[in-house]
């Protein structure tokens, strides 16, 4: 990428350049330039994405570079944090509707989603039975230890409510013989969404098509602790219905505890199971109304 960067430092001559991580921004007379390394050739992308009349993208100046891309600059407005994420979640529906397309699959393609997550609740169940069982035999466990068994009950649920839903799930779309799909931005954050003259999504490298839930999962376990996504979930299913199976499989994956790393810094330890802990009810907060049965 250096190479390529004093070359168009060269073209653009810029008053002055912002690097950030492994991003250049170029500040020039004729305007501002964002360099990016190529981690992808972006140009069939842009081009898929502007026949499908999706414009959440910022400019691409110049994709014939080797190692990089030159996008235009778009300013991201301030402005509050929870109606971004309600932008950004407008955003998303338009483009899942706008690439929509229904693909033939077999029971193996479903097969292979089963495995996979199953394998996932298996794996988990193992690690938080053997905490258990670890730090059950503790005659005096440190706070974050005690923390953990007072609250692994809550954690192991979890893991049953998912391998429940996945059985149900698999029930529902094992006779299926099409698949909906889109293309998936796969990197959905507020960090990757801009509020400019136009709402635009950034880092399109590991975008690919497969299902619209996968968007939601990276968002909803990225995001989870800073926004009401009770809210979120229902302004976007407006735009974009899911199908019963669908639902269910975000639900089912959301549901997953993620692993509690322990060091040796005991507050840290507190603040990591506390922090899984949050992400488990939080979880369970969103899910409830989905499966609650209201009385006549």
């Amino acid at each position: 990428m250096n190479r390529s960067l004093e070359v168009l430092k060269d073209i653009y001559k810029p008053i002055r350049y912002t690097i950030k991580g492994k991003t250049t921004i170029l500040e020039t007379t004729s305007g501002t330039f964002v360099v990016k390394p190529k981690e992808k050739d972006l140009q069939e992308l842009y081009a898929y994405l502007h026949s499908r009349h999706f414009t959440g993208i910022p400019k691409l100046i110049d994709c014939s570079r080797d190692g990089v891309n030159v996008f235009s600059y778009v300013e991201d407005v301030s402005y509050p944090p929870e109606q971004k994420a309600q932008d950004l979640v407008l955003l998303l529906a338009s483009l899942h509707q706008k690439t929509t397309f229904y693909k033939d699959v077999s029971l193996d393609t479903y097969q292979e989603i089963y495995e996979q997550i199953d394998g996932n609740i298996l794996y988990l169940k193992n690690y938080f039975n053997q905490l258990f069982d670890d730090y059950f035999l503790e005659i005096y466990p440190s706070m974050s230890h005690y923390l953990f068994l007072r609250n692994a009950s809550k954690i192991l649920a979890s893991l049953d409510f998912a391998k429940r839903e996945l059985d149900n799930w698999f029930d529902l779309v094992k006779e299926e013989k099409r698949q909906r799909v889109c293309l998936i931005h796969n990197r959905v954050s507020c960090d990757h969404f801009l509020k400019g003259e136009e709402d635009c999504f950034i880092s399109w490298e590991a975008s690919k098509i497969d299902s619209p839930v996968l968007d939601f999962v990276h968002f909803y376990q990225t995001e989870y602790f800073s926004y009401d996504f009770s809210s979120l979930f229902q302004k976007y299913q407006e735009k974009y219905p899911w199908n019963d199976a669908e639902k269910k499989l975000f639900f089912l994956i959301i549901s997953l505890p993620f692993e509690i790393s322990f060091g040796k810094d005991e507050m840290e330890n507190c603040r990591r199971v506390r922090e899984c802990l949050d992400y488990v009810y939080k979880t369970e907060d969103l899910i409830r109304p989905y499966y609650t049965i209201e009385e006549d």
